[in-house]
């Protein structure tokens, strides 16, 4: 893959079923302005594409249940997302909202009128809801809570997630707001009588609570109740006509609530009395469900799952209690990643990425659409498998250039760190391949996708049988007459830049530069600089504050003596730019050749959704370190 086929990733995203409309959104990066443009598209069962919205942005289309209405999203150029609704058969979107910041994505109501979204909704006299000030001139914010701000976003708790309701077909559509407190909700859902809207939000209304619950939403107002009341958190409801309701929960263990495998549970819904406690309906250890809501077929329950570097598209028996990853029937996704499903009328849909495809649209049955360009000499993914020194097995992937060899290779360790390389398309590895770069993608203890004891192994012990991990299966790739074992370079972004950074420092000889990206190198100063750091790290390394040094990569800056590449974003606050100033200014006083790649106006996600040309710029910069040092 080149540098330029980066425009040509046109994605589909979260798709839209009713009878035979199929719709998708599609997604694409524009290189000259700077930009992402996409529309919805139509998919029918048979022939190509065709194009049934053409707005700058429009997004997250969803079909009225009478199958009459599309609602969708659309952002115009420079501006918020908000709710357009046309029909079904085609015509003229109307907007439906005018919002300050912009609305979410769309829930019909069973009667095909009302729509439920969510949207962040500013206190009065802020983020320009006063003419003539702007943020520079308003008032100080106050802040008292611990959870006042997310990656991403900005500040949250002076512009909190709100449930909103409109009737969407109303001669003048007017959004209703239907939670007003210090707290944000999520992932609306009707409930059968279009009586309420199901919300998680967190425990007790607290804002500060890492446990969420989920409450029911009067749709004519009043206040929320609580309906079920979660192990840890409970998100993505799905009321069923029968009186019960389903959810994604992920199960906490004292302060552990990192490194949780999220089940698909059950419950009663009542909008009254006590709340219910859930069901577990997949087995903790070996079932990990994707953030995706689940979706109800004649014959159980579709949920993705993550297994060995895949995202599998699972069915779940509706009467399932405890069933391990084993007794699922897999209906897609072998691997590759799900990314969205849907299902109606029997017809299940999915969106996946494939190691060759960064997103198609498929059934069961076969792909329907392929939208992406042709991309330049892709390269498959090859399987791997190395022992630890304690005999644990590791599981990653081997990715080659075109030619014999022996190429140099590049040691990438992925974020997280409860997430994982897998099968789904990587435009890193691509890229990198295309430059004649051989790149190992180990899965080390700490990943997900391999149990939650495999998670759960780094819980205190960044550094040890990760770090094992990772450099057995490196040893593995570096057998192949293909790598050139002298010529080894290591990188990672977050979880990965601090492995790099951890590798760096111990075992600097096995590597002639690194490139640590968003890193976390220090967590004494993480905990209270980064928008997570507040839990995250007593969670991770406990809250002894000597622990926490000897797990960061900033006090064994004195060991690293290879040239090493800070690079990092001036508005990431998942890992604040102090991490990489800390860093990159130990390094310089210690003599390191080191440099500072800073990113204006990006955060955390700068490689996967930052502007597209900041996109390319890092990649021309990282293939410029590396044409440097592996030479």
């Amino acid at each position: 893959m080149r540098l330029d086929d980066l425009a040509l990733l046109h994605i589909p995203g979260s798709i839209a079923l009713h009878d035979d409309l199929l719709l998708v959104d599609v997604a694409r990066p524009d290189l000259e302005a700077d930009a992402y443009r996409g529309s919805l598209w139509r998919v029918p069962q048979d022939g190509p594409p065709v194009p049934f919205t053409h707005g700058d942005l429009d997004t997250a289309p969803r079909v009225s249940p009478d199958g009459a209405w599309v609602a969708f999203l659309r952002a115009k150029e420079g501006g918020r997302p908000q709710l357009h609704v046309m029909p079904a058969h085609g015509g003229e979107p109307r907007p439906i909202t005018d919002l300050p910041l912009g609305a979410g994505s769309p829930v019909w109501a069973p009667d095909s009128r009302r729509i439920a979204f969510v949207a962040r909704a500013p206190e009065e006299g802020r983020y320009g809801t006063e003419e003539g000030v702007d943020a520079a001139a308003e008032a100080p914010r106050r802040i008292t809570g611990l959870s006042y701000r997310r990656d991403g976003v900005g500040f949250t708790f002076d512009r909190r997630s709100a449930l909103f309701v409109v009737n969407a077909l109303a001669d003048i559509p007017q959004p209703v707001r239907l939670t007003d407190g210090p707290y944000d909700v999520d992932t609306p859902a009707w409930t059968p009588d279009g009586e309420h809207v199901l919300v998680s939000a967190p425990r007790d209304l607290d804002g500060d609570s890492l446990h969420t619950d989920l409450y029911a939403v009067p749709a004519a107002g009043g206040a929320p109740v609580l309906v079920v009341r979660g192990d840890g958190r409970a998100s993505h409801p799905v009321a069923l006509p029968g009186g019960e309701v389903l959810y994604l929960g992920t199960a906490f263990s004292g302060i552990h609530s990192v490194a949780r495998n999220t089940g698909l549970y059950r419950a009663p819904l009542r909008t009254g009395g006590e709340p219910a406690a859930g069901t577990r309906m997949t087995e903790e250890e070996s079932v990990d469900c994707e953030a995706l809501e689940p979706v109800p077929v004649e014959d159980g329950v579709l949920v993705a799952v993550r297994t060995r570097g895949a995202t599998e598209l699972l069915l779940v028996p509706a009467t399932a209690e405890d069933m391990p990853l084993e007794k699922l029937g897999r209906v897609l996704g072998e691997r590759a990643a799900v990314s969205a499903f849907t299902a109606h009328g029997g017809r299940i849909v999915a969106v996946v990425s494939t190691p060759e495809c960064p997103g198609e649209v498929v059934t069961p049955e076969g792909r329907l659409a392929d939208f992406s360009g042709p991309l330049a000499g892709v390269r498959p993914l090859q399987e791997i498998t190395a022992v630890a020194p304690d005999g644990y097995p590791v599981h990653g992937w081997l990715v080659l250039p075109e030619g014999e060899g022996p190429h140099p290779v590049l040691l990438n360790v992925h974020g997280g760190p409860f997430y994982h390389h897998g099968w789904g398309f990587f435009d890193e590895t691509q890229v990198y391949a295309g430059a004649g770069y051989a790149v190992v993608l180990p899965n080390p203890r700490g990943s997900g996708g391999y149990g939650q004891a495999h998670g759960q192994a780094v819980v205190g012990a960044f550094g040890t049988v990760d770090v094992d991990d990772v450099l057995a299966l490196l040893d593995t790739a570096l057998e192949r007459p293909e790598c050139d074992a002298g010529r080894v370079g290591v990188m990672g972004g977050s979880y990965g830049g601090f492995m790099t950074s951890w590798l760096a420092a111990h075992h600097g000889e096995r590597f002639r530069a690194a490139w640590s990206e968003r890193a976390v190198n220090a967590w004494d100063s993480f905990a209270g600089s980064s928008d997570i750091g507040w839990f995250f790290a007593d969670a991770y390394c406990g809250p002894d504050l000597e622990v926490q040094r000897a797990m960061s990569p900033l006090y064994h800056a004195d060991k690293i003596d290879i040239p090493f590449a800070v690079v990092h974003s001036e508005e990431d606050w998942r890992c604040p730019v102090e991490q990489a100033q800390r860093m990159y200014v130990a390094l310089r006083r210690n003599g390191v050749p080191a440099e500072f790649l800073l990113f204006p106006g990006e955060g955390h996600e700068l490689t996967r959704s930052g502007r597209p040309r900041h996109r390319l710029q890092r990649f021309e910069a990282v293939l410029e370190w590396w044409s440097r040092h592996l030479s």
